[in-house]
């Protein structure tokens, strides 16, 4: 991490100015010639089977082209037919879909809703029209019978052999047997090792209880956005706000059942997606209008539709049994984790599960995981999904270990830690980490040290982890006929990694960052790029960056190499040159080289570079909070925040701050405010007024300290920096408030109310 030039200097944002100046173009910003605006009927009940839909009404309406329902994509499909001609008629009776469904949902099946309603807000039908007032309008002229169902508003019920089922063929997965009957558990994982029973014989305090997370929304700004147009060819152009092109192309082909090279997928910038974009919901529906129309549509959300139909963060009901000994040391853990998936398969169970309890070593272990399926969204990732539901559990069980033994929890934690050669609850081991350094650091900083001097206040700590993504990435460097360097790749860049992968290359070239360029490119040009997420990005593209750039410059060596009349193992790349070893004075520049590749015989230099399936380089960090808890009112102040992280290497200190500072708060608000309030399946406060964010009043300055110890995979020791942070601030707050008033609180939003009640229950008993 010594001799850099470029890399870890707090170079600014390469997109800065078109982000302040509105020059950068969202998904919204798309206009194209004959466009038609879309708009989506979304389901008012949670469950409900839908007889008929009839859109006779809609259709008459002056200025609306044409209207869709699940029928029209099970038609889209080869494996459904027969929908089509009742769906042009002006109705649409989807019988007994339900019944066709061989195993889970699929992406072709979840796009609409079929025989059955599974949500509020789930999409019925969509209509594309000449303006968007029209197609509002039309929306109200649809008639949906429907067949309410009892709901499913609970996940520990909807395990129940009794519950309703969501869907007719959804059998639970595991490693054994397929069961007999379908079920509401999507999945069930177990994990274990060691004697569970002697451990806790072995254990001096053993402390159990269980822990509850509501749903939460990620928080972007920018609502989904996206505009298809369908050639008469059948080619389909997608423009998206999305966090992966080609996953998005990959489903548009899959759905619609054509070959990948008629999908064009246009990356657009992004005003956030935090997880939550990482699959397409309204892409598909666009590219149906668009198909039937055969004119470009438009479909923007609104934020109640956001809300309502967007994929947010799981619930969780966590139960959790530890012990230890006097001494300190952890002996064995039982954990069961109920993740809600809402309607669909897909809770952040494994993650759950896997990292919730890598933070330390515990030598028995038992852990249950179940996903289950609720009338509710469906949920998506959110920002290390599935470890902040499992660390606010067991760093809350940390602190109150370490309090029942006597032991400081920061000792406790060091005493514990895992490192280097340890097993995750999967029996992987870990790489290098530097989780004790964090720690360490924590130890030695002053807000760990300073003293509490009011009342009602506290101090708490939490730590958590996130193991990283690792697919595959690649990008291809050009060189330009002046000398500078252009960089293409197909990721999206959510976090500003557009920057971190220009200063990667200018450090490999030794030249400024001004002269190289980066472009994100459709998928029709673009090299493959995985989605951006997982906290991978920039540790797998600099693998794929660095070996494009060695490619390019041994390219520059071997020319350079000819033009000295030199064998090329006797030349050396300085900035700017191919200069013979031990002769300065014989040396060719980089711009007669790049000039002479375009106007001689040897051809362009462009190379691309791939990341094949890196090891994973898992990252640490720990959160430090003091706060005041007002007994009268329930309000918890926030006095002081710290956050600690260890990134392996900063290349761009700022953002990984500005990482570190985001995830952070987007915990704050999951820890204090932030719930989807549901009334019989409904949510009652899908607006931005009645969904409480923190904003800047509600916080203190959020101090940062980047911890970095190297990954030893990567060419520049990177890791991920952008999920961790969001796993420690729940426990931190809830291990703060136990200090400040001595109440436990086991429930998330940790809001006014239940502070007060809790304190006010512990008075009177």
């Amino acid at each position: 991490m010594t001799g850099y030039t470029v890399l870890g200097q707090r170079l600014a944002k390469v997109d800065g100015l078109e982000r302040v100046t509105g020059k950068a173009a969202y998904g919204a910003d798309v206009h194209l010639p004959g466009m038609l605006h879309g708009k989506v009927l979304r389901s008012p009940h949670p469950h409900a089977r839908i007889r008929r839909i009839d859109f006779s009404k809609a259709l008459s309406l002056p200025g609306v082209i044409a209207v869709v329902t699940a029928g029209d994509m099970r038609a889209a499909s080869p494996a459904a037919e027969g929908h089509q001609q009742g769906a042009a008629a002006g109705a649409y009776d989807p019988g007994h879909e339900e019944e066709a469904v061989t195993d889970r949902p699929n992406s072709a099946t979840t796009v609409f809703a079929g025989a059955k309603a599974l949500w509020v807000g789930q999409a019925v039908a969509a209509v594309a029209a000449v303006s968007l007032e029209i197609a509002e309008a039309a929306l109200e002229l649809i008639q949906v019978e429907y067949e309410v169902l009892p709901a499913v508003l609970d996940a520990e019920e909807g395990m129940k052999p009794t519950a309703p089922l969501l869907h007719a063929n959804l059998f639970t997965q595991t490693l054994g047997a397929k069961p007999t009957h379908p079920s509401n558990i999507a999945t069930s994982i177990g994990l274990g090792r060691g004697d569970v029973a002697e451990g806790f014989r072995q254990a001096d305090v053993i402390i159990e209880d269980t822990y509850r997370t509501r749903m939460v929304h990620q928080g972007y700004l920018e609502p989904r956005a996206t505009m298809a147009l369908v050639e008469p060819n059948g080619k389909i152009t997608v423009w998206s706000s999305s966090q992966g092109s080609f996953r998005i192309q990959e489903q548009l082909s899959e759905i619609f059942n054509v070959p990948l090279n008629l999908v064009n997928v246009i990356p657009m910038e992004m005003g956030g997606g935090f997880g939550s974009k990482t699959q397409g919901v309204l892409e598909p529906v666009a590219v149906l209008l668009a198909r039937k129309t055969g004119r470009p549509v438009k479909l923007v959300m609104n934020r109640a539709e956001e809300f309502q139909a967007g994929r947010p963060g799981a619930p969780s009901v966590i139960y959790l049994k530890m012990g230890a000994t006097r001494d300190g040391q952890l002996t064995a853990t039982e954990m069961k984790v109920i993740m809600d998936g809402g309607a669909f398969p897909g809770g952040p169970v494994a993650a759950a599960t896997s990292v919730g309890l890598g933070t330390y070593r515990v030598p028995n272990l038992h852990v249950e995981g179940y996903d289950v399926v609720t009338n509710k969204p469906p949920v998506g990732a959110y920002r290390a999904p599935g470890a902040p539901q499992a660390a606010f559990a067991v760093e809350s069980h940390m602190d109150r270990l370490a309090d029942a033994i006597g032991m400081d929890p920061l000792e406790f934690r060091l005493k514990n830690v895992a490192a280097e050669g340890d097993r995750l609850p999967t029996d992987v081991a870990l790489p290098r980490v530097g989780f004790r350094e964090t720690l360490e650091a924590v130890r030695d900083h002053p807000v760990w040290n300073h003293t509490l001097l009011g009342p009602n206040q506290g101090r708490g700590i939490a730590c958590g982890m996130w193991i990283g993504g690792i697919q595959p990435n690649s990008a291809t460097l050009k060189v330009n006929s002046d000398g500078t360097l252009a960089l293409m790749v197909g990721t999206v860049d959510v976090t500003g990694t557009r920057t971190a992968l220009v200063q990667m290359v200018a450090e490999e070239f030794g030249l400024p960052p001004s002269e190289i360029s980066v472009s994100v490119l459709p998928t029709e040009s673009a090299p493959y790029a995985s989605v951006s997420a997982g906290s991978k990005t920039t540790y797998t593209m600099s693998v794929a960056v660095k070996r494009a750039c060695d490619a390019v410059r041994a390219e520059l060596l071997k020319r350079g190499a000819v033009k000295l009349d030199l064998p090329v193992d006797q030349v050396g790349y300085l900035p700017r040159q191919v200069q013979a070893k031990g002769d300065p004075r014989r040396s060719v520049s980089l711009q007669d080289l790049a000039k002479a590749s375009v106007a001689a015989g040897e051809g362009p230099i462009i190379y691309t570079g791939i990341a094949g399936r890196v090891r994973q380089a898992p990252s640490f960090a720990a959160n430090v909070v003091d706060v005041e808890v007002d007994r009268e009112t329930g309000k918890v102040k926030l006095l002081n925040y710290v956050v600690f992280q260890e990134c392996g290497f900063a290349i761009n200190p700022t953002q990984v701050e500005g990482q570190m500072q985001g995830g952070a708060t987007q915990g704050i608000g999951w820890a204090l405010t932030e719930e989807y309030v549901f009334d019989r399946g409904v949510m009652r406060n899908a607006t931005w007024l009645d969904y409480r964010m923190p904003t800047a009043l509600d916080l203190p300055m959020l101090d940062t300290q980047i911890v970095q110890v190297p990954n030893p995979e990567g060419p520049y020791g990177v890791r991920g920096v952008g999920e961790v942070s969001i796993v420690p601030p729940m426990a931190a707050i809830a291990n703060a408030i136990a200090r400040a008033t001595g109440v436990r609180l086991t429930e998330l939003p940790m809001s006014p109310e239940k502070v007060f009640f809790a304190v006010k229950e512990a008075e009177r008993a």
